[in-house]
């Protein structure tokens, strides 16, 4: 497996790993990068930058998927987006421009309805807004409008009082973070991360792909772990399986609140502006945000003061999770270290996207985290791939 890109002394477990993942997880095209205290220690990539080959560059029967993932390959991140999207809420109430125990109906007017008048901005970004679902789903061009999604999350009676419980808004997100930032600001959330994140960072990271960009993205595609990866053959838990298998359980509904499911590879879907699901970077660019978010990266620059990156931390909803139907923590935007979905420490924050994709910050170790690959598989929050990364850097620290 040719891997290209960089390591610092120490840091050469992470290599290893990251080989295995391509040599026994099954991994197509990915790329991993870790910065510590501010500072660049791992920077790798290897693979193809479409999914449809193997890894080793060996092309599909119709040609396809032959051309190298390279240094500036960006990847749909899936769910991973919200934890990058959460950073424009957080900084706009660090700026004193959005406050967390405000009504989201003080910004909003029309939220309020079906039962959502007592729903706080806290409340819609830990997860406990109670619209985890819509009563009809989405069209994907009407998920992508920047109208009708704000409309259907407005309209939607809550399946539960606001702050009485959680549950993952898989889609649902999207609407609800793009309408409140709007709201506040006149601005879309692809916009303020633009202008005030990424461009100040040299982030290649975007909501709402530019179209000329659009030629780095490498295509994604579904794929089985190869029985060569020894991996256990567990079975979910009965009320997990159940959840995911009945049409009508709030989970099935969550995830299906675009319906059909969009085509990720589709242009006109990666320049949508869907800050849960359809954000477009490098693993290097997630590092390097994470790293910004709890301190000073290499050039001087950072997003939160160290009490905004407390408040990223903090946890705001625990517990039974009615979406995933497993225990989960969130904090303000970003999914928070647990059984569910294990990160380096107790103290972390960040996301992991459906399929792989993973990021986070760890505050206790200076270490800001980014994973991608275009090689989906079928895990939800825990994905073997990033896990296996995660071992060999606590294990170089």
């Amino acid at each position: 497996m040719n891997i290209q890109g960089v390591v610092a002394e120490g840091f050469e477990p992470v290599r290893d790993a990251f080989v295995r993942n391509f040599e026994v997880l099954g991994d197509r095209g990915a790329a991993v990068a870790v910065y510590r205290d501010g500072r660049k220690v791992v920077d790798l990539w290897g693979g193809t930058k479409d999914a449809d080959a193997d890894a080793d560059g060996t092309a599909d029967a119709d040609g396809t998927g032959s051309e190298p993932w390279t240094e500036d390959t960006a990847q749909i991140v899936r769910s991973a987006t919200k934890g990058v999207a959460a950073a424009v809420p957080l900084l706009l109430h660090q700026r004193g421009l959005l406050d967390l125990d405000a009504p989201v109906a003080s910004y909003w007017p029309e939220f309020k309805a079906g039962g959502k008048d007592r729903t706080l901005v806290r409340h819609l970004l830990s997860h406990q807004a109670g619209v985890p679902a819509l009563d009809r789903g989405l069209t994907v061009a009407e998920a992508a409008d920047g109208v009708s999604g704000a409309r259907a999350v407005a309209a939607q009676q809550a399946f539960w009082e606001p702050g009485t419980g959680h549950g993952y808004h898989a889609q649902t997100f999207s609407w609800l973070v793009s309408e409140l930032v709007l709201r506040a600001t006149g601005r879309t959330v692809g916009s303020v991360l633009a202008e005030e994140i990424a461009e100040p960072l040299g982030l290649d990271f975007w909501i709402g792909l530019p179209a000329a960009e659009a030629h780095r993205v490498g295509r994604v595609a579904p794929v089985d772990p190869p029985e060569s990866a020894g991996l256990l053959k567990t079975r979910p838990r009965r009320n997990v399986s159940e959840a995911y298998a009945d049409p009508d359980s709030l989970t099935r509904r969550a995830f299906a609140a675009i319906d059909p499911q969009p085509d990720e590879n589709d242009p006109a879907y990666q320049a949508a502006e869907l800050p849960g699901s359809a954000g477009i970077g490098t693993a290097r660019a997630l590092a390097r945000f994470y790293a910004a978010t709890i301190g000073v990266v290499e050039d001087g620059a950072r997003i939160f003061t160290p009490a905004t990156t407390a408040l990223a931390a903090r946890e705001l909803s625990s517990g039974p999770d009615r979406v995933l139907v497993v225990n989960t923590r969130f904090g303000p935007g970003y999914m928070l270290h647990g059984p569910a979905s294990p990160l380096l420490s107790p103290a972390s924050f960040g996301h992991p996207g459906r399929g792989g994709s993973l990021a986070f910050a760890d505050p206790e170790s200076g270490i800001g985290f980014g994973y991608v690959t275009n090689a989906h598989a079928k895990s939800v929050t825990a994905d073997p791939r990033p896990q296996s990364l995660l071992r060999a850097l606590r294990s170089a620290l």
